[in-house]
């Protein structure tokens, strides 16, 4: 087990940085690592991690969902009406019925077989959508109205529904039908009672993740058992994989959608709390997401895959295009959406991974006629619109979508900042590094350590070298020396660098008037569209 955990970690990580310097998705170079470790190449996990596979995706998806919760903004999700609503209903029922005339039609199933595979192929990918949804929300691309947000409600909710109806018809299936209820003189189907069971699943699942979120606060705010962030993070992983167990042990709830709003909660009830988490739960999902996509590789099936090749892309490419687009239509309109906005909806909510890798199996499992047609096409479904979704995302974001302020209460940090050291020779320079190293030590950040002067020097720069070189001894930093006009170098080295902030020394202690008026301080102040931070001379 230890060989394979190290595998799965080390390989996938690596797979993961060679696909995405080549240009590519990380996961595409995960998903390839588990298919040339797993049992139909290389066959080098062991059995018992494969027997562990679904607890280990479970444990992902759930970190993927806290992620979404906590990154949700309810302004915006107001704002939206019921768009969101709709993108939970819509598109996916429409994919599905799509599909399961698509099966009737090629693969020669009846409607309910049809539709239960329709079901498995319609659900949209948390652990592909949530991280490139909140990306988006990081950078400002579409958050004016919300548009990230309302497809994060919109996948989840949809996720809920799908799941549902899938039971439901595996049990018709299997059994040959289930049991209703009987109320008096009135007997409600199993179909007769689906909306029923929905609302209640997703009202339940909503409130319960209201009562976690106040239990957290109380336990990790008020009543102070936790003494950093990395025990925060731990006990609020542990709860909320303690509610997707329940649900799966009591199934009157949503668990996944109990997590996400969880988070949602979290940010409404305790900020900075939900601050904490947001980063605690950045790092688990960098363990997460390997040992998702690796497992999900491992459990493809190659040789099925081939045999249905042709009419699986077919199935998906008319389940996308005619059933979804449909709903995607149906759930936008006469909302504030550009055309260009709805557009976007066909890369930015048509992944497909988690949902298709947890349940893609069971029908064979069961014994379901079909079933090896049915697995083999939800793992196109992975290969084809996980990594090409990952891909269209951010590629097509800027092209459709309206770039906004970024609410920085909403979101989490993306990258390692870099901040740009301005200094000369006078005593303000030691001053100025030790704040630089500060805050890059407090940010895991880098530094760029700029000494711009037209005289060349070279005792000066030697001195300033130094200085770096003691005050930075475990930053990562870049000492830049350059001539020219000091304002301009700083500013033009800031931009182009796409520096995070520029830190600089302030002169005296006299008014902010009489010292900056003509200074360089003063010009960076008035010309840099960068955040600015002046260190005061003691």
């Amino acid at each position: 087990m230890l060989e394979s955990i190290i595998l799965i970690l080390l390989l996938g990580f690596f797979g993961g940085q060679i696909t995405r310097r080549l240009q590519a998705p990380a996961l595409v170079g995960m998903v390839l690592v588990g298919i040339v470790l797993g049992p139909q190449m290389g066959n080098l996990l062991s059995p018992e991690i494969l027997g562990l596979a679904d607890a280990l995706r479970t444990i992902a998806v759930m970190v993927i969902l806290m992620k979404a919760g906590l990154g949700l903004d309810r302004e915006k999700l107001s704002q939206q009406g019921t768009v969101a609503l709709r993108l939970g209903c819509l598109p996916a029922a429409c994919e599905a019925v799509a599909i399961a005339l698509a099966a009737i039609v090629f693969l020669q199933f009846d409607f309910l077989t049809g539709l239960l595979l329709g079901c498995i192929l319609g659900a949209e990918s948390p652990a592909v959508i949530v991280p490139a949804m909140l990306r988006l929300k990081g950078l400002g691309w579409g958050v004016e109205k919300g548009i990230p947000d309302a497809i994060l409600t919109g996948s989840a909710l949809s996720d809920v529904l799908l799941l549902l109806v899938f039971s439901l018809l595996l049990a018709f299936l299997t059994t040959g039908g289930a049991t209703g209820i009987t109320l008096g003189n009135l007997t409600l189907s199993p179909l007769q009672l689906l909306p029923a069971q929905i609302i209640i699943q997703i009202t339940l699942g909503i409130f319960i993740g209201w009562v976690m979120a106040k239990i957290l606060v109380s336990l990790l705010t008020k009543q102070n058992w936790t003494q950093n962030g990395v025990q925060d993070s731990l006990m609020a992983a542990s709860f909320a994989l303690l509610l997707v167990v329940m649900a799966a042990k009591i199934p009157v709830f949503s668990g996944y959608l109990a997590v996400m709003a969880t988070g949602f909660f979290l940010i409404e009830l305790d900020a900075p709390l939900a601050r904490r988490l947001r980063g605690g739960f950045d790092g688990l999902w960098t363990i997460a997401e390997i040992i998702l996509f690796v497992l999900l590789g491992a459990s493809i099936q190659l040789d099925i895959l081939a045999n249905t090749l042709f009419v699986g892309l077919l199935i998906l490419t008319i389940g996308t295009l005619i059933g979804r687009s449909l709903g995607w239509y149906l759930s936008t309109l006469g909302s504030n959406w550009t055309t260009k906005e709805k557009l976007f909806l066909l890369p930015g909510n048509s992944a497909k991974a988690t949902v298709q890798a947890a349940i893609g199996a069971i029908p064979l499992t069961q014994g379901l006629p079909g079933g090896e047609t049915i697995l083999a096409i939800a793992a196109l479904s992975i290969l084809v619109t996980a990594p090409l979704g990952a891909w269209a995302i951010p590629t097509f974001a800027p092209k459709l979508l309206e770039r906004g302020e970024v609410d920085p209460t909403k979101v989490a940090f993306f990258g390692r900042p870099l901040f740009l050291a301005a200094v000369d020779t006078s005593p303000l320079a030691p001053q100025v590094l030790t704040k630089v190293a500060d805050l890059a030590r407090r940010s895991d950040g880098k530094v760029i350590v700029l000494y711009v002067d037209n005289q060349g020097n070279q005792g000066a720069i030697e001195q300033l070298q130094a200085q770096a070189q003691r005050l930075l001894s475990d930053i990562n930093y870049e000492f830049l020396y350059l001539a020219g006009s000091v304002t301009e170098e700083i500013i033009r080295v800031a931009v182009d660098r796409h520096v995070t902030d520029i830190v600089m020394g302030k002169r005296g202690s006299k008014s902010w008037e009489e010292v900056l008026v003509g200074s360089v301080s003063q010009g960076v102040l008035e010309t840099s569209p960068i955040p600015v931070i002046l260190v005061e001379s003691r």
